[in-house]
């Protein structure tokens, strides 16, 4: 079992678009039984929340399911338990790394570093930006890469 979390600031705009993607794309592969999706916040503002309703909105039209995702926060046992931890920016990543333990097998990368060539380098995050389309464009783009890269890392192909 592979296990992926998907990271952003408060874990109900980019990370739970992430997990809820990803987590489509792994079952149109059959691999729901290999790959296992979570995803999580920096911050602990909105714990328990559900996602963003801009998040829902841009899901619920792309039939996207969403359902009993609640925001939690990284904690440092993430790192025992997930292969793979994915931010959405450089900032998710100094914050990762303030909590991060010493280890020797989580893959801790920014989801856009799976794709080659990327015309951005962090998720900008729509909480800010408004621009949730934009976000599901670069989200989807790179769960895409993170998925077949995970396929090929681990012979699921």
């Amino acid at each position: 079992m592979v296990h992926v979390l998907f990271v952003c600031l408060g874990n109900i705009c980019r990370s739970p678009m992430a997990e809820a993607i990803f987590r489509k794309m792994v079952a149109e592969e059959n691999l729901s039984d290999y790959i296992h999706i979570d995803s999580a916040g920096t911050g602990s503002w909105h714990i328990g929340a559900s996602p963003h309703e801009g998040t829902r909105g841009i899901l619920d039209e792309k039939d996207i399911s969403y359902e009993g995702q609640k925001a939690r926060q990284v904690h440092v046992n993430d790192w025992d338990t997930f292969d793979y931890i994915i931010a959405m920016d450089d900032q998710n990543m100094k914050d990762l790394n303030k909590v991060r333990q010493a280890d020797n097998h989580t893959v801790v990368k920014k989801l856009l570093d799976f794709i080659p060539h990327p015309e951005e380098t962090n998720v900008p995050d729509p909480y800010f930006t408004g621009d949730f389309n934009y976000t599901y464009e670069l989200v989807s783009k790179g769960c895409k890469h993170l998925l077949q890269y995970i396929k090929e890392q681990h012979y699921l192909n």
